[in-house]
């Protein structure tokens, strides 16, 4: 079959470095849609669909949100698999019934993070690893009829409904991103200096292993493709 072809909702402030991230994680082709910018694709006529991390919160009241979250409910009712990474994680939860709410304190740098074995997602991926976190909102209530995947102290951190599949923490980064994104935050300085002094080679090895999860969810998007295309060469024998 031809390569994939995935959308890429890039609803990071920080378009170009987050779109370079994803480029360097998935191997697929990747057409962006800068979302903040009022860009959204003009159907669903993708593989996939990818909604990034962003410094937005999904209850704010802007309206590229707004458009954004109707694009993605109708598109999931469409059938279009979905990857949510930490924003794009809270959106999904948004758009099929959860709740996020902000958590009055940012969890950021390496943590640890429990998976319950159960998700292809995470498939080869130790049960409890270590990810790269930065967020101040949290999905508070997973949407009815999800499962969820992931979890630690500070919350729930991967769900799954239906073809949607979503990490709070960000996989997709690297070393350079971490310490661009820890510098850039409005946090207390003395914070701020743990969380470098934290962003070592060591902790980085480490977290290199959930990145498992981009050939994951692209062989589960395979599979969703191999599917259509076996019930639409039965529709056409018929």
């Amino acid at each position: 079959m031809s390569e994939l072809r995935i959308a890429l909702l890039n609803a990071a402030r920080s378009a170009a470095e987050t779109r370079r991230n994803f480029e360097r994680e998935l191997d697929a082709e990747l057409v962006e849609f800068n979302c903040p910018d009022g860009e959204l694709p003009s159907s669903f006529a993708f593989d996939a669909c990818v909604v990034t991390g962003s410094e937005a919160s999904v209850y704010w009241d802007e309206p590229w949100i707004g458009r954004l979250k109707e694009w993605v409910g109708d598109a999931v009712s469409a059938g279009v698999p979905f990857l949510g990474v930490c924003y794009g994680h809270q959106l999904l939860a948004d758009v099929l019934g959860g709740q996020v709410e902000g958590m009055g304190e940012y969890e950021i740098g390496y943590r640890t993070i429990r998976h319950d074995g159960e998700n292809p997602l995470l498939d080869g991926v130790d049960e409890e690893f270590t990810a790269f976190t930065t967020h101040s909102d949290r999905v508070r209530r997973a949407p009815p009829g999800a499962r969820v995947f992931a979890h630690n102290d500070y919350g729930i951190h991967g769900f799954r409904k239906g073809r949607v599949l979503t990490v709070q923490f960000h996989p997709e980064y690297d070393m350079e991103m971490a310490r661009s994104v820890t510098k850039g935050k409005d946090i207390d300085q003395a914070k701020i200096d743990a969380v470098l002094a934290g962003i070592t080679e060591e902790n980085y090895r480490a977290a290199r292993e959930a990145k498992q999860l981009f050939d994951n969810f692209l062989a589960f998007v395979e599979r969703v493709r191999a599917d259509r295309v076996a019930v639409e060469s039965l529709s056409v024998d018929r």
